[in-house]
């Protein structure tokens, strides 16, 4: 970053008096193979001047590509997204935040291949992992240790979508923990389907059937990411294939339809290659994340119904797989896996545009991005 550009982060920092904001550890997940990434990298992020100092890295192990941090933030856990001989693996780290070093515990099969999503309760005892290319996902129970267990619980899904390409099996994405707990939705690519888990923590098997098994989706759509409100009333899935949002209200049991709203705008048709989804924490503007032709963040402002109202696009970097908003709201992170970077942009408090503030962390084939506050 030049000197003229990081005084203006400087003095937009200052202006917006974010110096009482704490520092936060950044960890990135990433694609090693075929690519110079050795693994998990982490940083430090300073909020008050919207930079990144790096400072370890934990290598090894292959192609850690989606992360999740315990509550109590002592452990963070890993799919390796593999397939094929080596089949999916989970890793579980422990976190020395003093160091900001990873140690590995232990590795454990998911039972099907290219596990992308993983999620932990807020008890830290149970961890769930979407198995894209297996077509299920996998409940691993934890020690005290923060080691896992072999998978507890092995759930598959059926049916396929009208995309040939893209649909021909079920594909799950994602899965996420419903704000209070008692649910676990994932949606699925391959099918069009986006499953509701009855979820019961204390249980061997933690999982099982909804009355409500799955909400339908329309026809190659290609559900993705989902992520809830900051008040736990609506929900908003990212459809990776139609480049568009399915908005819902959430009453705390069931989800209800009330909008779609076009993420990608390009006019090129097919497979758009929509990626993520995130709000603010405070819930005013919603941000995701298009592929395919776009390399765009789409922007969002957040109506009082949970309806959304487009309020712009910002260009990023090619392939914008994941991105995230930092805990204090003031900053997006895009990390974009074929521009090998994770450019830092300021978010208007106002309208929610994005300002690129020059700042960008050099990284090999970036895919995911967490932060936990470094005290």
């Amino acid at each position: 970053m030049n000197k003229i550009l990081a005084l203006i982060v400087v003095s937009f920092c200052a202006m917006q008096s974010f110096a009482q904001n704490p520092i936060y550890y950044l960890l990135v997940g990433t694609y090693t193979t075929g690519s110079k990434s050795e693994g998990i990298y982490i940083y430090k992020f300073n909020p008050n001047k919207g930079e990144a100092t790096f400072i370890s890295k934990a290598t090894g192990i292959q192609d850690p590509s989606y992360l999740c941090i315990s509550k109590d933030e002592k452990f963070v856990y890993a799919v390796n997204e593999t397939h094929g001989d080596k089949s999916g693996q989970l890793s579980a780290y422990s976190f020395d935040k003093k160091k900001g070093e990873l140690t590995l515990l232990n590795t454990q099969p998911t039972g099907g291949d290219d596990p992308c999503y993983v999620s932990i309760d807020s008890s830290g005892k149970n961890v769930v992992v979407a198995n894209y290319s297996g077509g299920n996902l996998a409940v691993f129970k934890t020690n005290t240790d923060g080691s896992l267990q072999p998978y507890a619980q092995l759930l598959a899904h059926d049916g396929y979508g009208v995309n040939v390409d893209r649909q021909g099996m079920p594909h799950p994405h994602s899965v996420v923990f419903s704000p209070d707990e008692k649910y676990i939705f994932c949606a699925d690519l391959g099918n069009d389907r986006l499953y509701q888990y009855n979820f019961k923590a204390s249980e061997k098997m933690p999982l099982t059937e909804n009355a409500t098994p799955y909400y339908t989706i329309e026809d190659g759509y290609g559900p993705r990411h989902l992520t809830f409100s900051p008040d736990g009333k609506t929900a908003y899935l990212m459809n990776e294939l139609s480049g568009k949002i399915i908005a819902y209200s959430y009453d705390g049991n069931k989800l209800t339809p009330i909008q779609t709203i076009v993420s990608d705008n390009t006019a090129v048709k097919g497979d758009k290659g929509s990626a993520d989804i995130h709000l603010t924490p405070n819930g005013k503007f919603l941000y995701s994340s298009n592929r395919g032709t776009a390399n765009d963040i789409a922007i969002f402002k957040t109506q009082t119904d949970g309806t959304l109202v487009e309020a712009g696009h910002q260009q990023v970097a090619i392939q914008p797989r994941n991105f995230m908003i930092d805990p204090t709201g003031h900053f997006l992170l895009a990390a974009s896996q074929g521009g090998n970077t994770i450019q830092i942009f300021i978010i208007n408090k106002n309208y929610g545009l994005l300002q690129d503030t020059g700042v960008k962390i050099d990284v090999e084939k970036p895919v995911c991005l967490k932060m936990v506050p470094v005290n």
